[in-house]
C-alpha cells in the first residue's frame, strides 16, 4: 500500500492507494499550523489508523508547499509554520518505524499526472501549474527530479525572456516578486499575471474568469488580451521546452480550465523552438485537487 499526505496551510489530505493506484482511504483534517508535536501526532495517527484498517504497513510520502533541505532534511514551508526548519520526514519516520519520502507539492502534482493510465507511456513529463503563481515539476521514467536543493521545476522564477518583451513592450514594468527579484515570469503568466496584464493594457481590473467570459462572448478587449497572453505564454513555455525537451506537458492550476488555449498554443510555440524540435503534447491535468495526495503516495512507487 502507498500512503500520501498533501499538507497545506489549512488542511491535510490523506490517501491510501493500492498497487493498482486505486484510492482505498480518503481523509481530511485541519493542519496544526503552529504546533509541531501536534502536527507529528496528527500524521502518525492517520498512518497507524490506515495500517489497522488495511492490515499492512503502507509506504509513506508527503507533499509540502515548500521544500526540504537536501542535506539536513529541514523544511522551508512558510504556509505551515509548525514545520518550518523541522526535519519532518526524519521525525515522522522514527515515530511510524518506516522511511518517509517528502517532496514539493508541484513535483507531486507532476508525478500524479505522469502515473495516469494514459500518460504512463511518456518517459519524461513536465507539469506546469498556472495558478496564483507558476509552479512546476519534472518526472523522468516515473520518478520526480528535484535537483540538489529541491528547486528543479521552479519555472515561475525565470525572468522574462527577450521575446516576451517583444510581446509586452520593452517598457513593461518589472513586477517585484516574492522571491526578492523582479520580472519573474510567474507575475505575468500565472492566473494573477493574466489579470495583471489585462489591467496593464486596458486600465480595467477584472478577475480572470470574467475576462475569459468576455473573450468567449467576442468582446474586443478580451480577445486582444487573450491573443497577447497566449503569445507571451508560448514564448515562456518554449524556453522551458528548449532546456528540457519533454515528451508530455501537463498544465494544472486555475488557468488550466481555459480550454481554448490548448489547440492555440502549439502553433504559437513552434516558432520559438529550435528548427529540429517538435512541440510536445500539451494536455490539461487529469487529476485536479486529488493530484497532490496521489503524487505524494506515488513517491514510493519505484522503490
Amino acid at each position: 500500500m502507498y500512503y500520501g499526505f498533501d499538507m497545506g496551510g489549512t488542511k491535510i489530505e490523506f490517501g491510501a492507494f493500492d498497487e493498482h493506484h486505486h484510492r482505498l482511504i480518503q481523509k481530511r483534517v485541519p493542519t496544526p499550523r503552529d504546533d509541531y508535536p501536534t502536527l507529528l501526532k496528527t500524521l502518525t495517527e492517520l498512518v497507524l489508523e490506515a495500517d489497522r484498517q488495511l492490515g499492512c504497513q503502507g509506504k509513506v510520502g508527503i507533499g509540502i508547499p515548500g521544500m526540504p533541505d537536501g542535506e539536513s532534511g529541514k523544511l522551508f514551508t512558510a504556509n505551515v509554520p509548525a514545520a518550518m526548519g523541522k526535519p519532518l520526514a526524519n521525525d515522522l519516520a522514527a515515530l511510524i518505524q518506516r522511511p518517509v519520502r517528502i517532496d514539493n507539492d508541484a513535483n507531486c502534482f507532476a508525478l500524479s499526472e505522469a502515473w495516469d493510465g494514459e500518460f504512463r507511456q511518456y518517459p519524461s513529463v513536465l507539469g506546469i501549474i498556472l495558478g496564483t503563481g507558476v509552479g512546476g515539476g519534472i518526472v523522468i521514467n516515473g520518478k520526480t527530479f528535484s535537483g540538489r536543493h529541491y528547486i528543479a521545476g521552479e519555472f515561475g522564477h525565470l525572468r522574462l525572456p527577450v521575446d516576451a518583451l517583444e510581446v509586452l513592450g520593452r517598457d513593461i514594468p518589472r513586477v517585484a516578486c516574492g522571491c526578492g527579484h523582479a520580472g519573474c515570469i510567474e507575475n505575468y503568466i500565472s492566473g494573477r499575471g493574466f489579470e495583471w496584464v489585462y489591467q496593464h493594457f486596458t486600465g480595467e481590473k477584472l478577475p480572470a474568469q470574467q475576462i475569459i467570459q468576455h473573450y468567449r462572448a467576442g468582446e474586443a478587449k478580451a480577445v486582444e488580451h487573450v491573443d497577447r497572453f497566449l503569445d507571451l505564454l508560448a514564448v515562456c513555455l518554449a524556453n522551458i521546452f528548449t532546456v528540457l525537451d519533454p515528451h508530455l506537458v501537463v498544465i494544472g492550476g486555475g488557468l488550466s480550465n481555459f480550454d481554448e488555449m490548448y489547440p492555440l498554443l502549439p502553433e504559437r510555440i513552434r516558432p520559438h523552438l529550435l528548427s529540429v524540435a517538435k512541440v510536445p503534447r500539451i494536455e490539461k491535468a487529469r487529476w485536479g485537487d486529488s493530484g497532490g495526495v496521489r503524487g505524494a503516495a506515488f513517491l514510493n512507487l519505484l522503490d
